[in-house]
């Protein structure tokens, strides 16, 4: 049923290669090389004492409020509590939500964009879910289309890996869409405070600019995993309509994914940590000029990826592992099928300092150059 995770397959891809002599570094996942904030560390370590007790599934009063007042700032949502649920990590609910909802469904169907976070398929083979892909290509600008009917479709704006972001007019429509067709809508906007100039905007947006104040169809799910530099603390939300997330906490509360409370307090300092946020943002905005400049490709300014189209990506990764000593995550990992939307590109992640990132993508390039001779 399942394939190896993506980063499983690049072990086994490079397993006989001989790594180049230069600095390694790992571009092929997106894992912050950053410093999580001191706020977050210290309120972390204060709070160790609460570690003797069992955490609400629901999550605290005190993380809910200070996630819907992250909503309210960065996007001018206020929710209500019954619109937010805190979860352990965006993994989680990406996995688990898909077969809560499609569980007793006679036969149903999920669609999200190819390529894709590899969790979304894992999910909708458990719910046997027949899965519709909407590719994503240079042709179409990377921009997801839905051709025939679905129960559940997941959005990625802004995208992993592309780093396509859908406009509040292009969210707008999905809205719309899932209203007149009936499907629930998610979108998995976990990168939406990584972005050079323009913040990108939220599905809860779109929902209140087309009068859906009450968010029906429609969930959006973020995390602090990249936005903080904070992957270990698993601290996300899943927010919007209060119909589906009021069952769907009822499931959860089974699974014995809760928090536990060092890290609902830590997070909560964090959710509202807007001066150490904005401090990351703006070095990932400076990588994304950077990896602009040094590859000379179009690079959408958003999210910390670059999909570079390379022919065959598998083996340009392997060339550029002997020759540079670089990994990145060959396209067709997050793919399905041996499809050309994936098969003929790289995702390279933009995660390190630009003092190192510089070399790193310079010899990057090097090799790439060397490879298309």
């Amino acid at each position: 049923m399942f394939e190896p995770y993506p980063f499983e397959r690049l072990r086994e891809l490079l397993k006989d290669c001989k790594r180049g002599a230069n600095a390694p570094l790992d571009l092929s996942i997106g894992e912050p090389q950053f410093e999580t904030p001191l706020s977050v560390q210290e309120t972390l370590k204060a709070h160790t004492q609460e570690l003797r007790f069992y955490p609400k599934s629901s999550g605290e009063d005190f993380l809910k409020e200070a996630q819907m007042a992250f909503v309210k700032k960065r996007f001018g949502v206020e929710l209500s509590k019954e619109q937010i649920i805190p979860t352990f990590g965006s993994k989680e609910v990406l996995f688990s939500l898909p077969i809560f909802y499609l569980h007793d469904k006679e036969a149903p169907i999920m669609a999200f964009a190819n390529p894709f976070y590899q969790v979304y398929l894992a999910s909708a083979r458990v719910a046997r879910a027949q899965v519709v892909l909407m590719d994503l290509s240079p042709e179409n600008n990377f921009t997801p289309t839905l051709e025939q009917e679905a129960d559940l479709v997941i959005l990625n704006s802004p995208n992993n890996p592309t780093g396509r972001t859908l406009d509040l007019e292009e969210l707008k429509e999905w809205v719309l869409k899932a209203l007149d067709e009936d499907f629930l809508l998610v979108n998995d906007e976990c990168y939406s405070n990584i972005y050079a100039q323009t913040p990108p905007p939220s599905i809860l947006q779109a929902c209140m600019e087309v009068g859906n104040t009450d968010f029906k169809n429609v969930l959006a799910i973020n995390s602090l995993s990249k936005t903080l530099s904070a992957p270990g603390l698993r601290s996300a939300y899943i927010a919007g309509d209060a119909t589906i997330l009021k069952p769907y906490q009822v499931f959860r509360s089974y699974s014995g994914c809760a928090l536990p409370l060092p890290l609902q307090h830590a997070s909560a300092v964090g959710w509202l940590d807007l001066k150490s946020q904005e401090h990351i943002r703006h070095i990932y905005a400076k990588n994304l000029n950077l990896a602009q400049e040094i590859l000379g490709v179009p690079i959408y300014p958003t999210s910390f990826y670059v999909w570079l189209e390379v022919r065959e990506g598998q083996e340009f990764t392997k060339h550029l592992y002997t020759t540079e000593g670089i990994k990145v995550l060959p396209g067709d990992f997050l793919g399905y099928g041996n499809s050309p939307h994936t098969k003929d590109f790289v995702r390279v992640a933009l995660v390190y300092a630009p003092e190192s990132l510089a070399p790193a993508l310079n010899a990057l390039k090097n090799a790439l150059d060397s490879y298309l001779c």
